[in-house]
């Protein structure tokens, strides 16, 4: 059987400019997977103030990053994930699947790979979300986008979709071993922060089991580095809108830490796979100001797991467990 891989993030968007960060916006923002306001009163606030404003603002921040890599920093290291775990596949498999990179919401879409790679017969193709924790606003448009496939195709391939990994073991072993090299290299802070994406508390209320997950989550990281439960804590970021989303903040967190004259606080961000706007400039430097104005001391963000050996490795191990039996033992 002919299969393929297609490792899934978020997107983003094509060029650091205000006319590029517009577009990628309103197809984000516009999915009623995202945001599930009503329309009627959602359409006003999208199509005025945020995209009105926010891109402007936004072009700032993603061209400082885009300077470093040459491009959309999520986009280079997405780009590494592929190259890496298909020669990994190609060295330790006889038949190895091939690997693709699709984004939600940008280029290159789910609907083009997958017609492209039925054009050179792939049979099955297994989706890895990398995204550990479930939720419907960031897998659920993944499976929209499949149903939307097969309503519109009268023959492709099967299509399978990691739904989580955040219970795996080689996910909680590979953040471990992360930041354990980070300690090794710079020294430990007073504190380990970690800070996940934030979804609108009514969410988890209807039955979404992202927050749930990322407690246990963090539960398990902390367990696995033996650390007190003094010297960690959990938080939420990147908050949208007025109404209350998962908590505590993690604005508000290091704020107070920063208040309580805390000497030092590394913060890790464990539900993103690759580093993006939100990690490289909301928490590496807008928290880190946060902190450090309210009168904190050092500051640190630990990078995301990116193209790293342990972080390929345990896509190995998940697309294995994932593919078809035949194929996986190859």
């Amino acid at each position: 059987m002919k299969t393929a891989i297609v490792l899934m993030n978020l997107g983003t968007p094509a060029a650091p400019t205000p006319a590029a960060i517009r577009r990628y916006l309103r197809e984000f923002l516009g999915d009623k997977r995202v945001v599930e306001i009503s329309r009627p009163i959602w359409y006003p606030i999208l199509y005025g103030p945020i995209l009105m404003l926010r891109p402007r603002r936004l072009a700032k921040a993603y061209a400082h990053i885009w300077r470093e890599y040459g491009d959309s920093p999520l986009r280079v290291i997405s780009q590494r994930q592929v190259q890496r775990l298909q020669q990994q596949l190609v060295a330790n498999m006889a038949a190895p699947p091939q690997v693709r990179l699709a984004m939600t919401y940008g280029e290159p879409n789910l609907a083009q790979v997958v017609a492209d790679l039925q054009q050179q017969g792939i049979e099955h193709i297994l989706v890895l979300p990398l995204y550990p924790q479930f939720s419907a606003t960031t897998t659920g448009p993944i499976y929209d986008q499949i149903a939307k496939i097969y309503r519109e195709s009268r023959d492709v391939p099967s299509i399978s979709v990691v739904k989580q990994y955040w219970d795996h073991s080689a996910y909680v072993e590979a953040l471990a071993r992360s930041i354990e090299a980070f300690w090794a290299a710079q020294g430990r802070s007073q504190r380990l922060l970690m800070s996940f994406h934030g979804i609108p508390k009514r969410n988890g209320e209807l039955g979404d089991p992202y927050g749930k997950q990322c407690h246990a989550t963090a539960q398990r990281l902390a367990q696995r580095l033996g650390l007190a439960q003094e010297n960690w804590q959990i938080s939420f970021q990147s908050r949208l809108g007025r109404a209350e989303w998962l908590q505590p903040y993690t604005s508000a967190t290091l704020q107070r830490w920063g208040e309580e004259k805390l000497a030092s606080v590394d913060v890790v961000c464990p539900a993103f796979a690759a580093d993006c706007l939100e990690t490289l400039e909301e928490i590496a430097i807008e928290n880190r100001d946060v902190f450090q104005r309210a009168g904190g001391g050092g500051y640190r963000y630990i990078p995301c797991l990116n193209d790293s050996s342990d972080h390929i490795d345990m896509m190995e191990k998940i697309i294995r467990q994932h593919l078809p039996q035949a194929v996986a033992h190859e």
